[in-house]
């Protein structure tokens, strides 16, 4: 008599079935690779400039004080590393003395866990430069806002901005920089 094998290896066929699944929704938790199409603009002014209207034709308009508004100490272009970046970085003192750390026309690829380093690392082309700027002294200024746009990132007050001559949009995930830009002192 000859027995057959009902059902004897659908236990395992159901085992690899559900790791595969698995796999697969960490992986995508993992990589998110939905938001390399997803663009998040995210548009915001300068904090301290404030729009006005022209003054009454009858009296003078009142002239500008130099050190009245933000200032821009230092800036550069953004470059490309992991994903195409463009834009740039401006290390900007408001008028209360306090700093930020402002991204212009920025446009960049969308992705996990990205956020805005202020670092001390040199700025360096291609895959050179990818990984650098957590080899040593940086501050995360907190996730980036948008992957498009005009973005602020406060500096923290016990932070010495000018201890720090780059700007990184570091993927915390991959530890890979997506791009980043020199702080030259204007």
């Amino acid at each position: 008599m000859v027995r057959g094998r009902s059902g004897a290896g659908r236990p395992w066929v159901i085992g690899v079935l559900v790791l595969a699944l698995a796999g697969a929704g960490l992986g995508l938790y993992w990589f998110q690779p939905w938001k390399l199409w997803q663009d998040e603009t995210v548009d915001e002014a300068l904090p301290g400039v404030v729009a006005t209207s022209p003054p009454p034709a009858a009296g003078p308009a009142p002239s500008p004080t130099r050190d009245a508004g933000p200032r821009t100490l230092a800036g550069g272009e953004l470059i490309s590393h992991e994903h195409a970046t463009s834009g740039t970085a401006e290390l900007v003192r408001l008028a209360d003395g306090s700093h930020v750390v402002r991204l212009e026309n920025l446009d960049t690829s969308n992705g996990p866990d990205l956020h805005v380093w202020l670092t001390d690392a040199p700025v360096k082309e291609g895959k050179a430069g990818w990984g650098v700027f957590d080899d040593g002294e940086y501050v995360s200024l907190g996730e980036l806002k948008g992957n498009k746009g005009s973005q602020n990132y406060t500096v923290p007050a016990d932070i010495d901005p000018s201890r720090y001559t780059s700007v990184s949009i570091w993927c915390d995930r991959f530890d890979v920089s997506f791009g980043a830009a020199e702080l030259a002192r204007v």
